[in-house]
């Protein structure tokens, strides 16, 4: 068994931490030798950016009472030496809560009423809205006083049947879904709507984010959870008990929520918990074993997943074998089975994405620099031949060199003004792009679908309407790539004009890669198309649910697109940081040659001392492009080395 989910996410941590170190040495370094312009700094940013800043998401999915949280006690916060979790009889998650780390707060605990769902925002939005949050200082060195103000998580509210039913809790046409309503005709519903955790635990900090789900009602009730939190995890645990197996409303959650043709969109593991109630004095180890592989077998059967992802744990048993440090009963918990399927699954596969980002973003680099260095030689070059055309002749030949020199010098800055009018005509025919990609714009692709589903009412031609609402969607990033492609042929006509009338050495760089936004495009479709199955047409019903899911479909869609407009912009910064770099070189270049012809006149000794210097900054310029493929070939190496320890 390799390294626990716990200890691969600390290495994982590490490697974070050392990359950024060694990417802010290469900035450093880069620039003391000016090799940094706006695309390679742009670069440099956004790789340190996505190493920095990367989580990861691990989602728990479980129907009431299956013992989801003390799960998530046992194999994170067992160091505590207790429940931090509300995990206790009548004591369980009623929100949605996240918990996670960002340094730049305190240690707290933020609540968004429940009342905010009568109000025409999503998640996202509140997210910012600090001053409607309840905030609750968190003391991390009490674990008493930690898991005391966690158990707000499970505080509810009893209100009318009306107010229920406008909160998205209560569906005349579902009873079965209901509260439980009381004899005061008030019924429960959560309290808090969200709920975010900011403790500095050490697998927090370096950026796993843990998402506790409550069970069905909660769950279809916020449609941002659905549509996007829980579809871009990448790991969704769904917990089962092992008594029961797949009940129906856990068949629900599974289908209406987690099921997914995309394969391994993200890791998808089940858990059969609470092991231990089939332990018993009756049932011998053999008998126990066996009628346990039925349930996986019949889990993996009723979910469609492979019998390996089903795995058999005992939470409670696990987290006092923790805390007890019990090894016997740990292994017997089955504990160290499921983190182990954890680190292979979820930190493989975070790995993979980030040697990809980390690849990409170096041969990027590589390329940028390339060609300031590449420009420099060829200036070196055609001094050292100039100036060994010089050996041996008189001063008019001389002074004929300084005013041909003079006389490219004003033909080169004839280029400027042809520079200019390519700037113009590229910039505008970016805007047009960024326009299509817009806010806008999205709220135009997406208003006659909002218009559809605010309607009362079932929907029964929503799917239909969803279905033409991508197709737009999907027809302006066509035209995104399109407009790309056609920036890209406008710039290497002119960039070959400009390479014959003036000498650059000006190379488009290749048009930007924007499939991938097509196939997370495609993902959010199936998971919206999936939502409106028959179990949520009543659901649908509602006007104002309806509104949180088309909010919701605009908040994902929005990140889409900002990240696609972000990459044309940095394609764009790439193809234009070429053209200030080599009139920036070409303008230092006339000036040396200057210099030199000037000192060449001067004396004797200023062709050979010049001369000198220039094979001295040929053999420097050799040094900086070897010392350049070290520092990034380091870089590139450097998450393949830690995948390696981690599987050795």
């Amino acid at each position: 068994m390799g390294p626990s989910f716990n200890e691969q996410f600390d290495q994982h941590g590490a490697w974070r931490r050392a990359f950024a170190q060694q990417l802010k040495q290469l900035g450093e370094w880069m620039s003391s030798h000016e090799l940094m312009d706006a695309a390679v700094q742009e670069r440099l940013q956004r790789l340190e950016a996505q190493v920095r800043s990367d989580k990861v998401t691990v989602a728990f999915v479980a129907e009431f009472s299956r013992g989801k949280s003390e799960l998530i006690n046992a194999i994170f916060f067992a160091d505590y030496g207790r429940r931090i979790m509300p995990a206790s009889a009548g004591r369980t998650t009623m929100c949605p809560t996240e918990l996670g780390y960002d340094a730049e707060r305190a240690p707290s605990l933020r609540l968004l009423p429940i009342e905010t769902r009568l109000q025409p925002l999503g998640l996202a939005d509140w997210r910012s809205r600090h001053d409607r949050w309840l905030e609750i200082p968190l003391d991390v060195q009490d674990a008493d006083q930690l898991a005391r103000s966690l158990e707000k998580v499970s505080e509810v509210l009893r209100v009318s049947q009306e107010k229920a039913r406008a909160l998205g809790f209560w569906h005349d046409d579902m009873p079965d879904e209901n509260p439980v309503l009381g004899p005061d005709g008030l019924v429960e519903v959560p309290m808090w709507r969200h709920a975010l955790i900011n403790v500095p635990h050490p697998l927090l900090k370096q950026g796993l984010v843990i998402l506790d789900t409550p069970g069905l009602n909660a769950v279809g009730a916020e449609p941002e959870l659905t549509v996007n939190l829980i579809p871009q995890a990448h790991a969704v645990v769904f917990i089962l008990g092992a008594d029961t197996g797949v009940t129906r409303s856990d068949l629900s959650i599974w289908r209406e929520h987690l099921a997914t043709a995309s394969g391994d969109a993200a890791a998808r593991l089940v858990v059969l918990n609470k092991i231990d109630t089939l332990w018993d004095d009756l049932s011998s180890p053999e008998q126990v074993e066996l009628q346990l592989e039925r349930q996986r077998v019949t889990s993996a059967e009723m979910l469609g997943v492979p019998l390996e992802r089903v795995i058999a744990v005992s939470a409670q048993k696990g987290l006092v074998a923790k805390i007890n440090c019990d090894d016997v009963l740990l292994e017997s918990s089955g504990l160290p089975a499921l983190e182990d399927a954890l680190a292979q699954r979820v930190m493989s596969q975070r790995q993979e994405i980030l040697r990809a980002a980390v690849s990409s973003g170096v041969a990027g680099l590589r390329a940028e620099t390339g060609r300031v260095i590449n420009i420099r030689r060829r200036d070196l070059d055609d001094q050292m031949a100039e100036l060994r055309s010089l050996r041996g002749k008189n001063a008019s030949v001389i002074d004929a060199m300084r005013a041909r020199i003079e006389q490219e010098q004003r033909e080169f800055d004839l280029s400027t003004t042809k520079i200019q009018a390519l700037r113009a005509v590229h910039l505008k025919l970016l805007k047009d792009v960024f326009a299509q990609l817009g806010s806008k714009a999205l709220k135009a692709e997406l208003s006659e679908l909002a218009h559809a589903l605010q309607q009362g009412g079932l929907k029964l031609g929503a799917k239909k309407i969803y279905l033409q609402t991508f197709d737009r969607l999907r027809t302006t990033l066509d035209q995104a790539v399109a407009s790309g492609g056609e920036i890209h042929a406008m710039l290497s006509g002119t960039f070959r004009q400009l390479n014959a009338e003036f000498g650059f050495s000006l190379q488009v760089p290749a048009a930007p890669q924007l499939e991938s936004y097509q196939q997370e495009l495609a993902l959010i479709e199936q998971s919206h198309v999936q939502y409106l199955g028959v179990g949520n047409a009543i659901k649908l019903a509602q006007p104002e649910f309806a509104q949180r899911l088309v909010r919701a479909l605009a908040t994902r869609l929005r990140t889409v697109y900002e990240s696609a407009a972000n990459d044309l912009e940095l394609w764009s910064k790439s193809a234009t940081a070429q053209l200030d770099a080599q009139l920036r070189e070409r303008r230092r270049s006339f000036s040396r040659r200057i210099e030199a012809v000037d000192r060449i006149q001067q004396a004797a000794t200023g062709l050979v001392e010049r001369i000198t210097e220039i094979e001295a900054s040929e053999e420097q310029l050799g040094w900086i492009e070897k010392r350049l493929q070290e520092l990034t070939g380091q870089l590139v190496a450097m998450p393949q080395a830690m995948s390696e320890a981690e599987t050795a």
